[in-house]
């Protein structure tokens, strides 16, 4: 039977576990096309309440892909001429959350902290 897409997943990474959702996000234009496509990674540091939530936000954008479907898999991100990831696979949540931080990112800090994952993923491939 296959997973629920809006149930969180759990990741192990260096003694600490999270739990990590993918939410793919646009609005729609007055011509009703989908524009300003995003996907938005979350990392929820565990326990509930040892830290608050990583966001690893793509945005559409020239040279970049985000797309919500068809042909493209719901989970890829990536340069037109580059690196790409599938963000269903646990192997890059691990790579860009190992990203994030060699960028400083710490798991215990209290508040959500949202970052650009082009960055990001530049390093995770």
């Amino acid at each position: 039977m296959p997973r629920h897409p809006r149930k969180p997943r759990r990741l192990v990474a260096d003694g600490r576990a999270y739990l990590w959702t993918l939410r793919h996000s646009h609005r729609v234009s007055d011509s009703g096309r989908a524009v300003d496509c995003r996907q938005t990674l979350t990392l929820y540091p565990q326990p509930a309440g040892s830290g608050g939530p990583l966001r690893i936000v793509f945005a559409d954008g020239p040279g970049r892909y985000v797309p919500g479907g068809f042909p493209l898999g719901s989970g890829d991100v990536g340069h037109v001429r580059g690196g790409s990831l599938n963000l269903h696979e646990p192997g890059a949540v691990r790579a860009l959350l190992d990203a994030a931080s060699a960028r400083g990112w710490q798991p215990g800090e209290r508040k959500a902290v949202e970052v650009d994952g082009w960055p990001l993923l530049e390093a995770a491939t």
